[in-house]
């Protein structure tokens, strides 16, 4: 898909120093928002980013970057199925904050190529975002998605939360 400047793409495990270098590029703009520290991000050796990028065609799941027509990494989504019960889950969510905003369009399209995919899945995407995270959960409210009511401690801190929010699809 290409569009305003970028294309989006499922990833494959000949992009691992490009995954690599969004991933360290995503924590440090927004350490909240990710699962690991940045020190563990930087510890991971080839064959981890390889397995990482591989996601982009994994069985039950997805791994997308968007791309500017410069060559830059400037954006990435995943989704997986971590249970039947839970269906598609929005994972490793990232716009660079120059791409950012509605009348770029890339976060929007990010979202949409993730939502196309989790239908094949099922019939609604559940993310987590940090309690603390307004931009984003603003972000993900004004697209369709509404908080359940559920949290899970963060991992990396767990006297924060992580809030749960499910859109139908």
């Amino acid at each position: 898909m290409t569009t305003n400047g970028f294309s989006i793409r499922r990833t494959v495990g000949a992009d691992w120093s490009e995954i690599r270098d969004l991933r360290l590029e995503m924590i440090r703009d927004t350490p909240t928002a990710y699962a690991e520290t940045l020190a563990d991000a930087l510890g991971h050796d080839e064959a981890e980013w390889r397995m990482r990028g591989e996601r982009g065609t994994a069985e039950h799941g997805i791994a997308i970057a968007g791309i500017s027509d410069a060559g830059r990494w400037i954006g990435t989504m995943g989704a997986f199925v971590p249970n039947s019960e839970t269906g598609p889950l929005l994972v490793g969510v990232y716009v660079a904050p120059a791409f950012r905003g509605r009348q770029v369009g890339l976060t929007d399209r990010l979202l949409e190529a993730i939502e196309d995919w989790a239908r094949t899945e099922g019939t609604q995407l559940t993310l987590h975002v940090h309690e603390e995270n307004a931009r984003a959960r603003a972000y993900y409210e004004r697209r369709g998605f509404a908080p359940t009511g559920h949290t899970i401690a963060y991992n990396l801190d767990p006297t924060k939360n992580e809030l749960e929010m499910v859109k139908q699809l």
